[in-house]
């Protein structure tokens, strides 16, 4: 058998699927709950390849996909090829490729710089010219193309997997999660942008909260008072939850009851019966569909008054102890923010009113398992918007698609190289800049939404507003991953990738204790060990800061190398 891995590498975590390359057949499915790099997004991300270095970054991204690939059942030996598919930078990262070209935004920046823009085209190389992939002797690796460097594969994925360039209509397409990439149509020409929206749309920087996986909380509805939870199953379906007071926690009714399989019985004559028990299914977190789905139900029943949470604590509870802060309101609030401030940015380049958006394709986990409507009423998809299309994970099925045929990987090339694009960089966007502004004080501070509308129309800028319509959802997939393999789906919690160096220092271990994700050990010999996925990389370094600046230095570090 030739075995295939195709592998969607996002800021939040990893997908990746062995595939029958004869077949085409999907055998098993394995997710990770975090990026191997340090950080929370994709500016963190790119703050430690840039300043720690990119070979430090690449080796945590190869470990990690090492690990992947034996989480599989694949021998290094049996790879007969790869295919990977994300944003730019994460895609550069992996195969080595410098990025400071996006890394900063603007022609005279880079100029001054001595900076070049780097070849993002399609390719296919011997695993072994990657460096780290060398423990696959037989592996290609196939590499879907960008449209421009700054427009990755991930967006080339969303645009054509999307039906996008065959609308007639003037149409927005967004992969909800933490780097949102997004992309309007309107008379032929293709804008683009990327909005840093967090980790929140995605479960993270949230309390309880989790990327989509078994057992999280994906979507909740008041029923007289009381908060309906829904939660995913094993197969990552969603189903009914309990029924809590969500001022107290109490279960009024409990939720659907799922079956489990114990071990099975000998009988006399050598067969085997499965013997099952029955349980009501339990809630470990809240993936970001069911943030968003907390916030817009909230707010529609008066339990939430941004920012604030109207309970005698002000906090909400739902099944299982899991809880949900004022914090966390504020956290989701800035992400979808950003992305309605991305989308007045992408309409304002195109000089067209956000009115004159009427379709919206969602992709992504959190845009398959969102509920569209709730997305629409808060302000995640354009508000006169007439029909809202959730299409799953463009960027594994696109990664998929090249791994089977080369014909496919140039199609896409000849595709990438035909789209008129114009990428607005939000970051020197001062549409966006102005719009996020107000973003920020709506659902930070109070501040009314008619001020927010009031603003936007003193700048000049494309006019928001609250939808009077129910919009119409097609959803093509029930599951962000439709398929899973005869083998099922595995998550990993941890990656598995960390970094270390040797340290001479007091037995203090101020770094351990102000670590706030107990990413941190040090053993009897002084050496550090730094579990890369759990750090908060850029947006923390308070083990730097606690310790003596010539003893815990950052650029030290090494990656511990995994075999295969």
């Amino acid at each position: 058998m030739k075995l295939g891995v195709a592998i969607d590498i996002g800021t939040s975590g990893i997908r990746a699927q062995k595939i029958d390359l004869e077949t085409g057949d999907i055998q098993k499915t394995v997710i990770t709950l975090r990026n191997p790099l340090p950080g929370a997004n994709v500016m963190d991300h790119l703050d430690f390849a840039i300043t720690y270095g990119l070979d430090l970054a690449q080796g945590l991204h190869v470990n990690a996909v090492i690990h992947i690939i034996d989480t599989l059942g694949i021998k290094p030996e049996e790879l007969q090829r790869m295919a990977i598919c994300g944003n730019p930078i994460q895609l550069s990262i992996f195969q080595g490729i410098p990025i400071d070209d996006l890394a900063y935004a603007g022609e005279r920046k880079k100029e001054k710089l001595n900076i070049k823009e780097q070849d993002r085209s399609a390719r296919i190389v011997d695993c072994a010219e990657i460096k780290g992939l060398e423990v696959y002797p037989n592996a290609k690796l196939v590499v879907p193309p960008a449209i421009r460097h700054e427009v990755g594969a991930d967006a080339l994925a969303l645009i054509i997997k999307s039906g996008f360039l065959d609308t007639k209509e003037t149409a927005i397409a967004t992969d909800y999660g933490t780097n949102a990439e997004m992309a309007l149509i309107h008379e032929g020409t293709i804008y683009t942008g990327s909005a840093a929206a967090g980790p929140a749309l995605e479960g993270q920087q949230i309390r309880y909260g989790k990327l989509a996986s078994p057992f999280v909380i994906s979507d909740v509805e008041f029923e007289n008072g009381n908060m309906r939870n829904y939660v995913l199953d094993a197969e990552m379906n969603a189903v009914k939850g309990a029924l809590t007071d969500p001022k107290s926690g109490d279960v009024v009714a409990e939720g659907a009851s799922m079956w489990r399989c114990a071990a099975p019985a000998s009988l006399p004559n050598g067969e085997q019966e499965m013997t099952t028990c029955e349980g009501t299914i339990k809630a470990t977190g809240i993936t970001g569909t069911g943030v968003i789905a907390i916030i817009e139900a909230g707010m529609k029943n008066g339990i939430i008054q941004l920012p604030k949470i109207n309970t005698p604590d002000h906090i909400l509870y739902l099944q299982n102890k899991i809880r949900f802060f004022e914090k966390d309101v504020s956290s989701a609030g800035l992400a979808m923010g950003a992305i309605r401030s991305g989308h007045l940015a992408l309409c304002n380049a195109a000089g067209i009113e956000v009115a004159d958006v009427k379709k919206a394709y969602m992709s992504g986990a959190a845009g398959t398992y969102m509920d569209a409507v709730k997305a629409h009423q808060v302000g995640m998809v354009p508000f006169n918007v007439d029909e809202v299309i959730q299409i799953g994970n463009t960027s594994l099925i696109v990664a998929k698609e090249i791994l089977l045929s080369e014909e496919r990987l140039w199609e896409l090339q000849d595709i990438a190289s035909r789209i008129v694009s114009n990428h607005v960089m939000f970051a020197t966007d001062q549409a966006f800049k102005d719009a996020y502004i107000q973003e920020i004080s709506y659902w930070t501070e109070g501040m009314p939404f008619k001020m927010l509308k009031k603003f936007l129309k003193k700048k000049g800028l494309p006019q928001i507003d609250i939808p009077e319509k129910i919009t119409k959802v097609n959803r093509v997939v029930e599951k962000d991953i439709p398929v899973l393999g005869d083998e099922g789906l595995q998550v990993l919690e941890r990656v598995g990738t960390f970094l270390t160096m040797k340290v001479d220092c007091p037995e203090c271990e101020k770094c351990i204790k102000v670590c706030p994700n107990d990413a941190i050990t040090i053993d009897a010999e002084g050496v550090v060990m730094i579990s890369s996925d759990l750090c908060d990389g850029a947006n923390c370094k308070r083990c730097i800061n606690a310790c003596p600046k010539d003893k815990f230095k950052w650029q030290n570090l090494e990656v511990l190398q995994q075999s295969a």
